[in-house]
């Protein structure tokens, strides 16, 4: 499957793994220059969750048209299909994964089409008896929309694996070793994936081989030797897969390169051997790679229901709340403006979700000598320059009302980790572990870290600790209950 050339002397392997990245070709183009637009049978796999609600709703109104020949009020059926969407989000059944199958799902549609209409009917005989209907009509319905939701899935299934095949996506592997090299092999061989392997990432300071990683009649694979080389093939190939051989804090700047391909829109896997267990919340659905097993590592991956309604509720409960704090916000800026002079929106440069920038509102409650000391400086809270305006805005969390806009544009959430200046970002990453996978979830006005008290000049590690926690066991019910817990500590004047 794969060879491996002799060892060679470390001034010459850095040679060749040079070359190996410069020769990574860039992105094809057109005869004018212009990137090659994706081509239409890409749709398939872009589309492949609305097809799958789609289907859902299909099979439902067929088989409410059978249970219920009559008519039942549209406000039940309404209901019911939104708690179908919401259910079969809540299982992963809107996730194609790279190993897609209607076998697979048919356990869980059966489970919950059944649950559904007993559930349906008997609320429907208690509110309405005049619609009320007989089991075998109910038993009827439910194999109706399990045999025509399946038939559905299993056709947007194929598609989405016909088209994997026909315009498979680049991909970088990362690690070294047996395992890399065999993996690397089966993307190669097997197209169904869609990944095409484009580049090996072993890792700066390893001391690499030049292998050649390829099948038969394929070209060798470049071998990129640092993090730089990896951001120049992910901008020149398009890639869009990220394959990790072992899990990125075990991975020579595998941290690193997580935020890397997260930042550029990459989905990132994490493919294991068979004595390798890992646990992933993101997958409830084992996948797999020609029997590897795989888990998704990519940011909150398959909860997308869920991150819309969050994302909705933030822009519902903050534009609200904008309203009924208005005059507040006006009182603050008034005494900022008597007690401090013009200027009384502070902007700040904060890195928010993925590591992108942007700039975050505070009323301002010390004027800093200059920018520097402005992007550098860790904690003003004892500073003798405050004013008791600005004092009094910070006890009471007063100063961070305008962050409300925020959230409204969506540069941050209500509940998150929150975010950090550029500079000491930068800082923390390097000597905190867990510090940049913060960046997985929106940042926030407030999070879980913050309503234990980690806030002003705690400890980083805690935070990162608290903040990780948060995502990985995320929730709207979680959301609710910080920020609960968060106006409790503004009576309690718990800013800092």
């Amino acid at each position: 499957m794969t060879t491996e050339s002799a060892p060679v002397p470390r001034a010459a392997q850095a040679t060749a793994v040079r070359r190996a990245a410069s020769a990574i070709r860039p992105q094809r183009s057109g005869d004018d220059g212009a990137p090659v637009p994706r081509r239409a049978a890409g749709a398939w796999r872009r589309g492949a969750p609305a097809a799958l609600l789609a289907s859902d709703v299909l099979a439902l109104g067929l088989a409410a048209a059978l249970a219920a020949p009559g008519g039942w009020p549209v406000t039940v059926l309404l209901a019911q299909a939104a708690v179908q969407v919401l259910l079969h989000a809540h299982r992963g059944l809107y996730r194609t994964g790279l190993s897609p199958s209607v076998l697979a799902e048919l356990p869980a549609l059966t489970g919950l089409a059944v649950a559904q209409w007993y559930i349906v009917a008997e609320v429907v005989s208690a509110l309405a008896p005049r619609h009320s209907t007989g089991w075998a009509a109910l038993a009827c319905a439910a194999g109706v929309q399990i045999a025509v939701s399946c038939g559905a899935r299993a056709f947007v299934h194929r598609g989405v694996l016909w088209s994997a095949a026909r315009h498979p996506r680049s991909t970088l592997v990362v690690g070294d070793g047996p395992l890399a090299d065999a993996v690397v092999a089966v993307l190669q061989e097997h197209g169904r994936y869609g990944m095409r392997p484009v580049g090996r990432v072993t890792g700066a300071g390893q001391d690499t081989e030049v292998t050649a990683d390829a099948g038969a009649g394929e070209a060798p694979l470049p071998v990129l030797a640092s993090v730089q080389d990896a951001g120049r093939a992910v901008v020149q190939n398009s890639v869009r897969h990220a394959v990790f051989t072992v899990p990125p804090e075990a991975a020579p700047d595998g941290e690193e390169l997580f935020s890397l391909f997260t930042r550029h829109g990459c989905r990132v896997w994490l493919i294991s051997d068979q004595g390798t267990v890992v646990r992933s919340r993101t997958a409830p659905r084992p996948d797999h790679v020609w029997g590897f097993a795989v888990h998704s590592l990519h940011p909150a991956a398959g909860r997308w229901p869920a991150r819309l309604v969050k994302r909705a509720m933030d822009a519902v409960l903050a534009s609200a709340a904008l309203v009924v704090a208005f005059p507040v916000m006006a009182a603050c800026a008034l005494a900022v403006r008597v007690c401090d002079g013009p200027g009384v929106i502070f902007r700040q440069e904060r890195i928010g979700e993925s590591g992108r920038p942007f700039v975050l509102l505070k009323f301002r409650t010390l004027r800093p000598a200059d920018e520097n000391e402005s992007a550098t400086r860790w904690n003003v809270a004892s500073d003798g320059r405050m004013s008791r305006a600005g004092r009094l805005l910070r006890r009471t969390s007063l100063d961070e009302l305008p962050q409300l806009w925020n959230v409204v544009r969506g540069d941050m959430s209500l509940v998150g980790p929150r975010p950090e200046r550029p500079y000491f970002v930068s800082q923390f990453s390097r000597t905190h572990p867990g510090y940049r996978a913060r960046h997985r979830m929106p940042v926030g006005i407030t999070g879980l870290a913050q309503v234990n008290g980690l806030r002003g000049d705690t400890s980083i590690e805690d935070r990162a600790r608290f903040d990780n926690r948060y995502i990985e066991t995320w929730s709207l019910w979680q959301d609710m209950c910080v920020l609960a817990r968060t106006a409790g500590s503004v009576f309690r004047l718990g800013g800092s």
